[in-house]
């Protein structure tokens, strides 16, 4: 009786699991039709379990799918496996799709005959969004094909790297090799990009300070690509540095638009300086000689002429002052014009020259330093630190209303430094990007052309700094003259 009543609770039991199971739950005889099935696959396929009881596994499984567990299952029958697993879509009975992982397995009976027992698991919310993140990643190769945009990664731990396709084509490598190690990458670079990026990717790891440069890359048949290099470091879920990971960007049509653009940008500076440099001549040429002839002649008049009285006198020695005046203020816009000591005297004695030439003429006092100037710096940075150095000085005079201003230059391992400072009105730097007047704009296009930057710190009632930096492989082809050494300038 014990035993009896175990094996009738043991019954209660199964039937309880087969129902309240999670998975859906079929058992078939060996020709595929169905005998038993739970709620969860009634639930699943939309059928009741009286329905599916008088259904072959065939009739709601998906045309393509079913031929491949058929075959299968034949060879389930024949004992040539104990159980195979696929996933496969389903029809339900209002006709929609949805997806489940079967695993199949037969019972063999040697008493009766054989069943066949199948566990279905509802996949379809995974695979609807297996397939969103495909179309993802697809359209994000799209995307990225169209705007020459290539990916990768670099685990810093076995030295592994993958590419994107997009970046196979933008080195010009065949997307069936794995890509070259880190090792071999100087001779994907010109080096003077290599040289910054280099840089750029050890600073990543140790300080975790992401890089964003323009390099130029070199293809295996030599032509060249400029490109955005981005990179960023990786870590793992304890916060440990792994490696790096970031993005290439095709610039090259940009970079060939800018070179247009600086081309002509150029040609207009120097045909204004060449402009500006004639003016000059003719002024100090010829206004200059006119007016120093009519104050000599205002002279000899004044000695020779007898009988003048002494208001006459007085007068004449007006307009005298007056032609020296002029005579004056001619030599100095011809200066301003075309400072001819840049080519004669270099670029820290014109600089000198001129801050004591602002000192002299306003109610400015200006203090000149400067500190490791190279020997040789290239015609254009002279003439384009001098241009800024003379802008910045005459917005002191006209905005500023301070009694002061610094002006510093000095050469490093990273070009040239200029900074132009007055602790006067100051003004704010962004709405001031387009005032007439500050010059700004000419000090960019200057800059611009010699691959300089320029930042603008400024506040109202705090003064204003202007800061220039030249790369070094712009601001000079010769050895700093002066090591180690600051002078000072001022008037």
């Amino acid at each position: 009786m014990f035993l009896e009543g175990s094996q009738q609770d043991t019954g209660k039991l199964w039937g309880y699991l087969f129902e309240e199971a999670s998975l859906g739950i079929a058992v078939e005889d060996t020709e595929g039709n169905l005998l038993l099935t739970n709620r969860a696959l009634c639930s699943m396929l939309g059928y009741s379990s009286e329905e599916l009881c008088h259904m072959s596994c065939a009739q709601f499984g998906h045309p393509e799918d079913s031929q491949v567990d058929w075959a299968l299952f034949q060879q389930l029958r024949t004992g040539a496996i104990d159980r195979y697993s696929l996933e496969k879509r389903y029809v339900k009975k209002d006709g929609t799709l949805v997806w489940g992982r079967l695993n199949v397995s037969i019972l063999r009976n040697s008493e009766g005959p054989s069943l066949v027992f199948a566990l279905v698991e509802d996949i379809t919310e995974r695979k609807q969004t297996d397939e969103a993140l495909r179309k993802s990643e697809g359209e994000l190769v799209e995307v990225q094909r169209l705007a020459g945009v290539g990916n990768w990664r670099w685990d810093t731990r076995t030295d592994t790297l993958t590419w994107s396709e997009e970046l196979y084509l933008l080195a010009g490598l065949d997307p069936k090799l794995p890509p070259p190690p880190f090792k071999e990458h100087p001779n994907l670079f010109t080096a003077e990009s290599w040289s910054r990026l280099r840089r750029a990717v050890e600073e990543a790891l140790q300080s975790g300070a992401s890089y964003e440069l323009d390099v130029e890359i070199v293809r295996p048949d030599f032509t060249t690509k400029w490109v955005i290099a981005r990179g960023e470091q990786m870590r793992d879920a304890r916060g440990q540095v792994i490696g790096l990971r970031g993005t290439v960007q095709d610039i090259t049509e940009r970079k060939r638009t800018e070179e247009t653009l600086s081309s002509v940008s150029r040609r207009l500076i120097e045909a204004q300086e060449q402009e500006r440099a004639h003016i000059a001549r003719e002024l100090h040429d010829d206004w200059s000689q006119r007016m120093a002839l009519l104050q000599i002649r205002l002279e000899q008049f004044e000695r020779d002429t007898v009988g003048l009285s002494s208001q006459a006198i007085q007068q004449l020695r007006q307009i005298a002052g007056v032609a020296t005046e002029v005579s004056s203020n001619i030599h100095n816009l011809s200066h301003q014009l075309h400072p001819s000591k840049l080519d004669t005297l270099g670029l820290v004695a014109s600089l000198e020259g001129l801050c004591r030439e602002f000192s002299g003429q306003h109610r400015l006092q200006v203090q000149f330093v400067h500190r490791d100037i190279p020997g040789q710096i290239p015609k254009d940075v002279t003439l384009c630190l001098f241009r800024i150095v003379q802008e910045a000085l005459q917005n002191v005079v006209k905005h500023s209303r301070a009694a002061e201003a610094n002006v510093e230059l000095s050469g490093h391992i990273d070009g040239i430094d200029l900074c132009v400072s007055d602790s006067g009105a100051g003004f704010n730097p962004e709405s001031a990007q387009g005032a007439s007047g500050l010059g700004l704009v000419s000090m960019r296009e200057r800059l611009w052309l010699v691959a300089g930057q320029l930042s603008v710190e400024s506040e109202p009632s705090h003064g204003t700094q202007i800061r220039v930096r030249i790369p070094p492989r712009v601001a000079t082809n010769a050895q700093v003259t002066s090591e180690g050494k600051a002078h000072q300038a001022g008037a």
